[in-house]
């Protein structure tokens, strides 16, 4: 071998050398870059460094996500913002795997792509996440605020009338439905942010046509005009005459039951002033006992009895109690139950 050859042969080595050595060199400065072709989300981070990577994916793909949503209802709105939704990324590994991908091939085969122009087909996922517990408590929210109780249909009692209250419809917000619906516009920057949200209907217990079952007997007790009615099934059956309470001892105001009833009462005369020497004593049926024939407690002594002093009747002449003359009250007595409602107004 000539001196000239191995020269050449030698210098032929050297290049190749260098050659390998620069190639390494610039393999090595493209190590934090990731390859063209490479994204992360959807968001395009071919030739970024890390830092540049993260910012793109922050503007383009979880800035957009960072917005509020609301919901309407008849009028009213609420709304559930970015901040409490809290989107995030774990964008230190998202990148990493761009990076990792970057390096795929080999040093040859990165070599070829620099050269050639070439493109890693790597889509990396991002795992954007958000509060779930935040959309549920939002949820929540709206279905306090947009849900109706159902109202049963009720009496409304005076004095001398009865009025059916109609039952209402009540309604209970779709809970299951606006929660697909909001997570599913979460994670979509392109989803309309207002969601109408949607009800159910909730039935009333008792309607109208109802609430006289419930009710097959109603006393209202008019103390002005002196008058006692009956009604049966919320309807006007009879009206009585009575005596009510003088001043100073009124029949008690408002919405009572039958608590008792009682064939030919004993008297159980009540610790009080008006009482005198009879006071805490119990009178047998007899003529010293006032209360005649039958008896229908309503509150705390006070109840509804015979009297035979029907002079008094349509005045204000009794100690609390309500006096009827006793025909009155022994067809009174069979038409009620204890439990019966009175209204004395």
């Amino acid at each position: 071998m000539g001196r000239k050859t191995q020269i050449a042969i030698v210098t032929g080595i050297a290049v190749l050398l260098l050659g390998a050595v620069g190639a390494y060199a610039y393999d090595s400065s493209k190590k934090d870059t990731i390859a063209e072709g490479v994204t992360i989300g959807g968001v395009d981070v071919g030739g970024l460094n890390e830092s540049e990577a993260k910012r793109a994916v922050r503007k383009q793909l979880l800035a957009p996500l960072r917005h509020s949503l609301r919901v309407g209802y008849d009028g009213e709105r609420w709304a559930l913002s970015g901040k409490q939704l809290k989107v995030h990324a774990d964008l230190d590994a998202a990148v990493e795997e761009a990076l990792a991908a970057s390096q795929d091939g080999g040093l040859p085969g990165r070599l070829v792509r620099y050269v050639s122009g070439g493109e890693v087909d790597e889509r990396v996922a991002a795992d954007v996440t958000y509060s779930e517990p935040a959309v549920n408590r939002f949820v929540r929210e709206v279905a306090g605020e947009v849900g109706e109780e159902a109202q049963d249909a009720t009496v409304e009692a005076s004095g001398s009338s009865l009025e059916i209250v109609s039952a209402e419809y009540g309604r209970k917000l779709r809970d299951n439905l606006l929660t697909r619906q909001l997570k599913a516009a979460v994670l979509n920057a392109n989803a309309d942010h207002t969601i109408a949200a949607r009800t159910n209907p909730v039935e009333p217990a008792v309607t109208g046509s109802e609430v006289a079952e419930e009710y097959p007997s109603y006393l209202t007790l008019d103390r002005a005009s002196y008058t006692l009615r009956f009604w049966k099934n919320l309807k006007l059956a009879k009206e009585y005459t009575v005596a009510v309470g003088q001043e100073g001892l009124e029949t008690p105001e408002g919405l009572y039951h039958i608590q008792d009833k009682q064939v030919e009462p004993t008297w159980h005369v009540p610790n009080s002033a008006w009482a005198g020497s009879l006071a805490g004593q119990s009178i047998p049926p007899g003529p010293s006992n006032p209360l005649k024939a039958r008896w229908m407690g309503i509150f705390e002594g006070a109840g509804i009895h015979g009297t035979e002093e029907t002079y008094s009747l349509g005045t204000a002449a009794s100690h609390g109690c309500v006096r009827m003359a006793i025909p009155d009250v022994e067809e009174l007595y069979d038409l009620v139950e204890v439990g019966t409602p009175i209204y004395i107004g």
